[in-house]
Parts: structure tokens; C-alpha cells; sequence
């Protein structure tokens, strides 16, 4: 194993994360143009050269150029009164929010649509309705005409905010930039061909931000959020009491209620023989999450909100709670937590002792023993660099070596998990899964800088270098069932022994998922909106594909003309469906790099499928490719 980095708490106290923002804050709806969260209040400047908007969690934006939203400080600016002009007629019965258009007889309203007035508010236009439904979503919640212009009108509602310039005729959402996202728990972390999903907000839907969107988060199926939400009924009939957390590995099931309680059954809820409640409850709000060790479900990791009306000044709260016992007893670590870090997600992993929260006050992380009794943990933050609002939610991929964090409005962050400036891994380049090594290929060191690098007495190349990772190539000599690295790193020597196999695929991917796979004739990046198009070949960036012929020297990057090919046989198949491999080369230009070019068939059905190469037996992680007749 790599041995422990020293100083890695000085590096997360003085150094800030390299967050990557996954996505954006707008949802893909069948509506006008992208939607977001709902905003509850929008207003011009007096000279109408600004637009305001004010989301329903109290946040204030603006914009002067209706393309790019920037926060304002909420202590500098607030909504102007709503002062609703008399109107002889309404349009409904409980009319929200009208506005007069200086000058002229022209009102604008909003309800369940929006509607103009020519004439003073004698007789209205609906604007909005279409099929007994609202072409912009549903509620409205205020409306503003533009100083000196009749025909422009902004509406806030429910799914964000829409601006016609034809006095209603047409609408264009603003919201591909508005930070409003309403968002909930993380469902899931990119995985093979999928995106991160996450809950919305209130419940009911989930979204997908899938490997090469490139416009928006798309709703998808939510059966996991529906059967959790289902759970959770059926354990508050059986508990009598409602329960807010569950988690589950093997036969165990935790519970945690809205009084902070938590319950657990070692029987898959045959029975229930551990109950726990904090002596001094009066901060404790309900159990907002809970974590369990999948490989031993006696240790576990629950998070608490704070109780409203609760005083915290007056009672240190008790945000997180461990167990190592399976619920007999669970103790405080909640440590040098601030009383406003109310809890809403948590995530850990067990072989290092890392521990992560999701808070009113940010992300937090600390390192603890998973496995017996120790001191409270203390927590560092990790939201610098992040956009100051509250966390919702935390989650660590499978293999624990990236972080992705879930922020109010913004949407989804991921950077490597900061406990691996501790505990470093090697993993595979392409998508840092713990795969077996091969010769050639590309290996990935998280969590620190490594200097030189040597397998028995042979130099393996040091390609890229940065205090959080670098990057190794095996040997293309490297034989055997094993290969052993011995790392000079700035943290002191590690050495690593990683099973080695002829051949072990690997196609190369970023945090979101999105695969490197170009267009072979033009060479463009496919994604969503670059989709590859039926009877063309697209080109495969991947590593781990052994030995090449005619042999080539490790750390060297392959020649522009006649790469060396690739010796083992390659497959490719796509949603089940072989394919035609047409080349299998290492990557003109790149070290490391293997390129596989495949020829598409002459049909395929449009939208996205997926893309698996195989070599010796051994097969690659599945991808996204997007395709069209």
C-alpha cells in the first residue's frame, strides 16, 4: 500500500479544491426554453437598464444583458413594494400580480397564466394558455413591464423567469444562467455510461446531467427516488413515527425520524431492537442522512438538521452521530462543527476513515477511525472556491477518489477527494477505476506529486506532475502477473505492487462521464449536440491495450505517420451490436494513448447508446456515444 502523506492537513487548511462544475442550473422541460427553480419576485431598474429577480430562496440576481445572471448582495437591494394597479375586470379570480405600463392603458397580470390588458383592464388577453395548461409551467408569481416599453414584459414563476419583447405574443426563458437549480439529493455519481442524477428539491422528480449534455439537465426515470420515498412510508406506519433517513447493506436497515430518533433492524425490519435518542434533543432536528459501510453494516454515519426555533447559541447541536455497533450506541463528532452547519448529506469511506457532510455552512471533511472508539474528529472545510450557499448533498464514486457535492441553485461540483492527499492511489488514467495495469498503459497517482518513478530497475516515465496527481506509463517490458512502482513523491517514497494483465482496456473520460470520442474525418469532439452519424467512424481514445508492434519505447509519443498497431485483437460493440474495428493503433502524437477507429453501421437508431471495447476477453468501462441516422 502507499504510505501516508505528511502535512495534509496543512495542504486542507491553506490550499482550495479544483472544483469542476458539472453542468449547469437549467432543466430541459417541455416548455418555450430551458426552465430552472422558482423565482418568486422580478423588478427593473428605474431607468430600466438592469432586470432583478429574486429566487424563492431569498437569493438576488441581475442582469443587464438578459444572458448572464450575476448575485447581488441581498443587504443592497430588495424588491420594491407591489402596489397591484386597479383593475375594473380580472382575468381570474385571485389575480397575483399585475403591472401598468407608465404611461399607457396597457396592464399585464399573472396567475395560473399570464394575461395583457389594452384598454385599462376592462377586457384581458390570455397569453400563456394552451390546452388548458400554461405554455410556461404552471404558476406565476409576479410580473414587470419594462420602463418606456410597452411590449416588453418579464414573468416570474415556478419554473423560472420569461421575458416576451412582442407583448406576450412569444417567450424566451432566462434561465440558462440563473443559478436556481432546486436541488436535492445526490442519486447517483457518473458510472459507465451514466451522468450524476439528482434529486430535485420537494420530492418526486429526478434529473440526469448524462456523459455530453451539453444544455441542460433532463429529467429521467425516478423510480429510485420513488421506491426510497415509499420506504420511508412504510417504515413510518411500522415505527409510528415519520421517518426522514433510511440506508440499507446486507440485512440491515437504518432508520431516523423527525425527532432526531434513529432505529435500527439487524433482520431486514423483522425486528427492531436498537432505538437511540440523544440525551439532550432540544437543538436536534430530523435525521437528514445516513451512511453505512456496504461491507460492514455495523458502522455507520448519520447527520441531523437543527430543530426549528432552536437556539443553537444556547446548546452545542449534535449534527453528526457514528456508530460502530450497529446502533447500540452512537457517539457525538460532531467536533469543531459551527452551530449554523445544520446537516443535510453524508458520505464516507472506510478504508481511509474519510468522512464528508453536506451543510448549511458548506462542505466538510475529516479523517477518523471507522472501525473503534476515538476522539471527535475535527472538520476542515472545502468550500473554498465554491459559491457560498448551502450543501445539500455529498458523494464519493466507487472508487472514493473523486468528491462530488450538490449546491443549492447551482447544481453539482466534483474535485479529487481530498483524503487522498493521505491515503494516495494509482489508478487507471481513463477514468481512475482500480483496474489492473498493462504494459503501456496509463496510470493515474492521486494525491500527490510524484518526482521519479522505477519498476525493479527500470525507469517508468513521469508524463504530468501536480500536487494533487500525476501521471505514469507502464513499462511496455513489464512482465509477469504483477507490477511493483516505487514512487519518489514530494511526500517521501511510496511503493505500490498492482496486478498486471496483457491487456486492460480502458476508454478515457472526464468527471462527468463524457468519452473521448472524435469524429475520424473531422476530428471534433462528439457529444449531445456533435452526435456521430450512422455508416461514419469515429475514433476511440483509450489506454491499457498491451503491446503494439513494431515495438515501441516506453514515455515516447507515438510517430504522426504509421503508429505502431496494436497486437491483441480488438472488439467494439454498441448496445450489444459488433462492430467494425478498422484500426487499432497507439495515438499519433500522445503518449500512452491508444487510438481505436470503428466504423459505425449504415442504421442506428438516434439518441444515445453504448459503447464497450473488448481486447484478450477483457472488456473496457461502458461509455455514452450519441448517434443519428
Amino acid at each position: 500500500m502507499l504510505l501516508a502523506a505528511p502535512g495534509w492537513y496543512a495542504w486542507a487548511q491553506n490550499t482550495g479544491l479544483d472544483w469542476r462544475h458539472i453542468g449547469n442550473a437549467a432543466i430541459d422541460l417541455p416548455l418555450p426554453s430551458v426552465a430552472t427553480g422558482p423565482v418568486d419576485r422580478v423588478w427593473y431598474s428605474s431607468d430600466g437598464s438592469v432586470l432583478y429577480a429574486r429566487t424563492v430562496s431569498g437569493r438576488i440576481f441581475e442582469t443587464s444583458t438578459f444572458d448572464q445572471w450575476q448575485r447581488v448582495s441581498d443587504a443592497k437591494i430588495s424588491p420594491p413594494s407591489r402596489e397591484n394597479p386597479p383593475t375594473p375586470s380580472l382575468p381570474e379570480p385571485t389575480l397575483r400580480a399585475s403591472a401598468q405600463v407608465s404611461g399607457s392603458s396597457r396592464l399585464y397580470g399573472v396567475g395560473q397564466n399570464a394575461y395583457r390588458s389594452d384598454d385599462g383592464g376592462l377586457s384581458w388577453s390570455n397569453l400563456t394558455a394552451y390546452k388548458e395548461a400554461s405554455i410556461l409551467g404552471g404558476e406565476l408569481s409576479d410580473v414587470v413591464a419594462r420602463p418606456n416599453d410597452p411590449d416588453e414584459v418579464v414573468v416570474a414563476a415556478a419554473s423560472g423567469v420569461w421575458r416576451s419583447v412582442d407583448g406576450g405574443l412569444s417567450w424566451t426563458g432566462l434561465n440558462q444562467s440563473l443559478p436556481n437549480l432546486p436541488t436535492g439529493r445526490l442519486v447517483s455519481v457518473p458510472s459507465g455510461s451514466h451522468g450524476v442524477q439528482l434529486g430535485l428539491a420537494g420530492g418526486g422528480a429526478e434529473v440526469e446531467w448524462a456523459p455530453g449534455e451539453k444544455t441542460a439537465w433532463k429529467l429521467v426515470d425516478a423510480t429510485p427516488v420513488k421506491r426510497e420515498t415509499a420506504m420511508k412510508s412504510a417504515l413510518s406506519q411500522e415505527l409510528k413515527r415519520s421517518t426522514t433517513a433510511i440506508a440499507t447493506a446486507r440485512d440491515f436497515i437504518y432508520a431516523g425520524d423527525s425527532e432526531g430518533k434513529l432505529a435500527v433492524s439487524p433482520d431486514g425490519g423483522a425486528s427492531w431492537p436498537q432505538q437511540f435518542k440523544l440525551a439532550d434533543p432540544a437543538t436536534v432536528g430530523a435525521v437528514a442522512a445516513i451512511w453505512v459501510d456496504s461491507n460492514d453494516p455495523r458502522i455507520a454515519v448519520a447527520v441531523l438538521g437543527a430543530r426549528p426555533g432552536a437556539a443553537p447559541e444556547q446548546s452545542k447541536p449534535a449534527y453528526v452521530l457514528r456508530t460502530m455497533n450497529g446502533g447500540i450506541y452512537w457517539d457525538d463528532v460532531t467536533s469543531n462543527l459551527p452551530a449554523s452547519a445544520v446537516a443535510h448529506g453524508v458520505t464516507a469511506d472506510r478504508a481511509s476513515g474519510a468522512m464528508y457532510v453536506a451543510t448549511d455552512a458548506g462542505v466538510f471533511f475529516s479523517m477518523t477511525d471507522l472501525g473503534s472508539a476515538g476522539r471527535p474528529t475535527l472538520w476542515t472545510p472545502l468550500s473554498e472556491n465554491l459559491p457560498s450557499v448551502p450543501a445539500t448533498d455529498v458523494k464519493l464514486d466507487a472508487g472514493a477518489n473523486q468528491l462530488y457535492v450538490a449546491l443549492d441553485g447551482y447544481g453539482v461540483y466534483a474535485a479529487i477527494a481530498p483524503h487522498r492527499f493521505r491515503d494516495a492511489r494509482v489508478v487507471s488514467a481513463a477514468d481512475y477505476s482500480s483496474r489492473p495495469a498493462a504494459p503501456g498503459a496509463l496510470l493515474s497517482v492521486i494525491g500527490t506529486k510524484v518526482e521519479s518513478a522505477h519498476s525493479d530497475s527500470t525507469v517508468v516515465p513521469v508524463l504530468a506532475a501536480s500536487d494533487s496527481a500525476s501521471q505514469i506509463q507502464v513499462p511496455f517490458e513489464a512482465k509477469g502477473t504483477t507490477v511493483s512502482l516505487a514512487l519518489e513523491a514530494a511526500s517521501g517514497r511510496l511503493t505500490v505492487g498492482l496486478p498486471l494483465q496483457k491487456v486492460s482496456p480502458a476508454i478515457f473520460v472526464d468527471p462527468e462521464g463524457t468519452p473521448l470520442i472524435l469524429d475520424a474525418e473531422t476530428g471534433v469532439l462528439l457529444d449531445a449536440n456533435k452526435p456521430a452519424r450512422a455508416n461514419t467512424r469515429v475514433q476511440v481514445l483509450a489506454t491499457g491495450f498491451g503491446q503494439v508492434q513494431p515495438d515501441w519505447p516506453t514515455g515516447m509519443a507515438a510517430p504522426l505517420q504509421d503508429p505502431p498497431r496494436v497486437m491483441a485483437t480488438v472488439k467494439a460493440n454498441l448496445d450489444g451490436i459488433p462492430l467494425e474495428v478498422t484500426q487499432a493503433t497507439l495515438a499519433p502524437g500522445y503518449v500512452g494513448f491508444y487510438l481505436i477507429e470503428i466504423q459505425l453501421p449504415q442504421v442506428v437508431n438516434a439518441g444515445p447508446a453504448e459503447l464497450v471495447l473488448e481486447a484478450e476477453g477483457q472488456q473496457s468501462n461502458r461509455v455514452r456515444l450519441y448517434v443519428e441516422p
